[in-house]
């Protein structure tokens, strides 16, 4: 048969798409995550911990061949400063949801999570906190909130509980630092300290950037409080502790998750010891995967501050739900999401209708020879 012209030139036509199609389907598809937290100021150290806790998950399931709809895939981490400020934290939502981010780690606080939980559910962009723990967060109705760590009111019922019942405190004196989460939880433990019957003696508030805190506390002083309660981050709660002390008052110290951190020891030096704080979840050595993680992520980034197991989970979790809906575009894996059902390094991760992790557990600790040691 005679080859003419045209076929010749029909049969190259057909090579060159084959040749398109085989490089199209080898491209790698580019997953870009937003991680959000404080990289500056006061509490740099935990937005540090947060970012590190995503990276070593994308670390790893990018070294694993991460294959999403038969196309290889790379998780690309996008780490942004929100300065723990609820401003800042919208203007940088507004940057990645812009920027196309295919999803969100963050924020760390209740307080830049609120904010900024609406522009991802306009943009609808899922929005995984690995650490916000207020109310609030989950309870506006929005399908793409979700968070992987206990909220304020079972963590506030848990203080409670321990400051009426174990610690046998009549009377109370609670100090916030006005913030979302430390306002929002000190309002749960108020509420449920005085069904115990309790006496709330002072009910004082700061900020999220003072360090100076003697003229509240010797307001205080005098009401003799059997506890004091405060509401917010180891920044302020370190500095807090060591002016209690210094003004003779022996009071016990109740904290929450944002206190309960190697920071606030190193701020409150020989003051820290005998000070409680609960946590989210269970103790990291007695987490399913916490001897694991703390040897992988200790020997990357060093010692381990609070939320970094949660951030690995909420990384995880984000991408299995892309994997399950074979692509990365949220209107396609957000019902993934909604449905996940794993086992992580904090333990199981499964979402009740309103983005909130079920049956969270809590843990009560006390600093003892300058370490905090989970209580049993």
């Amino acid at each position: 048969m005679a080859i003419t012209r045209r076929s010749l030139i029909a049969f190259a036509a057909t090579l060159a798409l084959a040749g398109c199609a085989k490089h199209e389907s080898s491209q790698e598809i580019t997953i870009r995550i937003g991680s959000i937290a404080p990289l500056t100021g006061p509490q740099s150290h935990l937005g540090k911990d947060n970012d590190n806790g995503a990276r070593l998950a994308a670390d790893e399931i990018n070294a694993s061949g991460l294959v999403i709809g038969g196309s290889k895939a790379k998780i690309v981490i996008l780490s942004e400063d929100d300065q723990a400020d609820p401003k800042t934290a919208t203007i940088v939502a507004q940057k990645l949801v812009d920027e196309g981010v295919n999803g969100v780690i963050g924020d760390l606080n209740s307080g830049t999570s609120i904010p900024a939980s609406k522009i991802y559910s306009d943009a609808g962009i899922a929005e995984v906190s690995p650490s916000a723990t207020a109310i609030a967060y989950t309870n506006q109705g929005y399908k793409t909130a979700f968070r992987v760590i206990t909220n304020d009111r079972q963590q506030g019922h848990a203080l409670a509980e321990f400051a009426a019942g174990t610690l046998k405190a009549g009377s109370i004196a609670i100090i916030d630092d006005r913030t979302a989460y430390g306002q929002g939880l000190a309002d749960e433990f108020e509420k449920d300290v005085k069904a115990s019957g309790a006496r709330i003696v002072a009910r004082e508030y700061t900020s999220d950037h003072a360090t100076d805190f003697t003229a509240i506390l010797t307001s205080i002083k005098g009401k003799k409080p059997d506890l004091i309660f405060f509401g917010g981050m180891d920044a302020q709660a370190g500095p807090m502790m060591k002016q209690l002390r210094n003004l003779g008052m022996k009071p016990e110290f109740l904290g929450a998750d944002g206190s309960r951190s190697p920071e606030f020891i190193r701020l409150a030096g020989k003051s820290a010891e005998g000070a409680y704080a609960s946590s989210p979840g269970l103790p990291l050595e007695k987490m399913p995967g916490g001897k694991a993680f703390i040897e992988k992520f200790e020997a990357k980034y060093g010692k381990i501050q609070l939320y970094s197991p949660y951030c690995y989970d909420a990384t995880v979790a984000l991408v299995d739900a892309m994997k399950k809906a074979n692509s990365p575009d949220p209107k396609k894996y957000l019902p993934f999401l909604a449905q996940t059902n794993l086992t992580g390094v904090t333990g199981p991760i499964v979402f009740d209708s309103r983005g909130d992790i079920k049956e969270g557990a809590v843990t009560l600790y006390q600093v003892r020879n300058g370490n905090w040691v989970a209580l049993p």
